[in-house]
């Protein structure tokens, strides 16, 4: 709407109220540089030039929507799917070692990366112009996240706690009013946390109708936040579904995550995302999301432990706190829940489980926060000992000396998070789970104006005394009382470590038999069987290295 109105004293006649016609009319006043640049939202695009012989793609700023392009032989082939490239005639189906070792250490295999070798993805932000007669391609970023964060460091918001919450409120309102527009039925994902609850209360706050809000909850009480969400749905007054998730539910949807993902993707979460979206959909053909909030406004718990668990373990020299991590590790998980229990009062939210005590013990023989960060994003921490023939591509995470460029290591992590992790997990995860039902999300959060706000305040606005998402929060409490917030972070979990040992065993064994993973040739056999002992057994929990090692083998057994 925005652009019709920019573009009215171009355009003479409308035909239509689509968007590529606004596009098109677009290109024609401005170039396609500023036409993106004056667009928002998400998408992701081909366009044709008949002048200059050039073919662009281009994807929007942070990256929501997929776009996959590359050469096979003399054939350039390009789509937002892979498997809508796979049956062209000129694919040549080979799988990429390198993307694969990418998979295993972040769960998901990082821009431009793809599985397929030649093949890559259009990094967020940016247009490809490809011009065939001579052979050549042009990428160039309309938009960049790195450079915001520069740029909005060097001119930071210079108000007050008021002013910043206020500033926030009216963009953040804006945006969302802005994304309920349409006329299809819509509604909102409701975990009960700071960020979808934020949202939820926005779009109540805006319309004169129930919001329908949907949540996904399990009898396993560590991973259940249904209740939660039930009561800020309760004293906002939407209109809110809750679904509960069997193990017989996530065993009949395991066999279609290969296909629904495209190529391997292993972030466990993606089961509760696809069942949420499919129980949504039944209702609503839109949904807002609350994705975002934490890369933004620093609500991960590894922010946490960088900003306090990490201060005062830096302080003990390196030996002893690797052979405090050694002793540590040596516990089973089940061990390490009963110390948290009789430690509860003691330990941070953040350590209050087994296996985040676990996670936390691996993490003391980091050498400084830039390995440190790096640990606690990996999965495999070295995937080329477990890959055959894979050598992992460079990405920001192998510099970590660029920790040091950006304030303090947290907001460094925050913008590594922003410019990695969220398009190519958390975007990818909601995604391609809401497509594959034909919802359509839309995320408030990513609104440009809300991005380049959100690193123009001052860090401590972000987390202040302990606390996360400061701001946010103070948000929130305008809209809804602070006693229903108020706990310690979930996210999006399942409980996928028992469900290996129990429904999903029989699956799981035939996809790691020695036998078949020998045969296939693409990994170390005895790294994965030993994690595969230790998981059953019960002396670790290593329910994500395996389950990136299973969403692989489900996936090659569809190819």
């Amino acid at each position: 709407l925005e652009l019709r109105s920019a573009l009215s004293g171009r355009v003479d006649t409308w035909r239509g109220r689509s968007d590529t016609e606004t596009l098109l009319a677009g290109f024609d006043s401005w170039g396609v540089e500023e036409t993106l640049q004056r667009s928002t939202g998400m998408f992701a695009f081909a366009l044709w030039d008949q002048v200059s012989g050039d073919l662009i793609l281009a994807r929007d700023r942070l990256g929501e929507k997929p776009l996959y392009y590359g050469w096979q032989g003399d054939t350039f082939l390009f789509g937002s799917e892979l498997k809508a490239l796979k049956v062209h005639p000129s694919f040549l189906s080979e799988i990429d070692r390198d993307a694969l070792t990418l998979l295993m250490r972040h769960n998901c295999i990082q821009a431009p990366s793809s599985i397929w070798k030649d093949i890559y993805k259009l990094l967020p932000g940016c247009f490809l112009a490809i011009n065939f007669a001579r052979r050549e391609s042009v990428s160039k970023a309309y938009w960049s996240g790195a450079e915001v964060i520069k740029a909005s460091r060097q001119n930071p918001f210079a108000g007050s706690e008021i002013d910043a919450v206020n500033a926030l409120d009216a963009v953040l309102t804006d945006a969302v009013r802005k994304q309920m527009i349409g006329d299809v039925p819509y509604g909102a994902f409701l975990s009960g946390g700071i960020d979808s609850s934020t949202i939820v209360a926005l779009m109540q706050d805006i319309s004169s109708n129930a919001i329908r809000t949907f949540s996904i909850g399990y009898a396993e009480e560590r991973y259940n936040e249904a209740p939660q969400a039930k009561a800020i749905a309760t004293y906002l007054g939407t209109s809110h579904t809750e679904y509960y998730v069997s193990p017989a539910d996530t065993l009949a949807v395991v066999d279609e995550l290969a296909s629904i993902y495209d190529e391997p993707f292993s972030d466990v979460s993606q089961i509760p995302t696809y069942l949420v979206s499919k129980f949504a959909r039944e209702e609503v053909s839109v949904a807002l999301t609350g994705d975002g909030g934490d890369e933004l406004f620093g609500g991960y718990n590894r922010y946490a432990i960088a900003d306090t668990l990490w201060k005062r373990a830096a302080l003990v020299p390196l030996p002893i706190r690797r052979t405090l991590g050694r002793v540590l590790t040596k516990f089973s998980p089940g061990d390490l829940d009963r110390l948290a229990r009789i430690l509860k009062g003691l330990l941070p939210g953040y350590l209050q489980t087994g296996e985040r005590i676990q996670k936390g013990a691996e993490v003391l023989a980091a050498r400084n926060c830039g390995e440190l960060y790096q640990m606690l994003v990996s999965h495999w921490q070295c995937p080329e000992a477990l890959v055959l023939n894979g050598r992992e591509p460079e990405s920001p995470l192998n510099n970590i000396a660029d920790l040091d460029k950006l304030g303090s290591a947290v907001e460094q992590m925050m913008a590594f998070d922003m410019l990695t992790y969220l398009p190519n997990d958390i975007l990818t995860k909601v995604d391609r789970a809401a497509m594959r039902v034909s919802l359509e999300t839309r995320v408030p959060f990513l609104d440009h104006r809300v991005v380049e706000l959100a690193w123009s305040l001052p860090y401590r606005y972000k987390i202040k005394d302990g606390e996360s998402k400061w701001i946010l929060r103070q948000l929130l409490y305008k809209h809804v009382p602070r006693k229903l917030v108020e706990r310690p972070k979930m996210g999006f979990g399942i409980p996928i470590g028992d469900w290996l040992r129990g429904p999903l065993r029989g699956w799981a064994d035939t996809l790691l038999d020695v036998d078949r993973l020998r045969g296939e040739g693409y990994f170390r056999v005895d790294l994965i069987r030993e994690k595969w002992d230790e998981h059953l057994t019960g002396r670790r929990n290593w329910q994500y290295l395996l389950w990136d090692v299973l969403m692989f083998q489900s996936w090659l057994e569809q190819q």
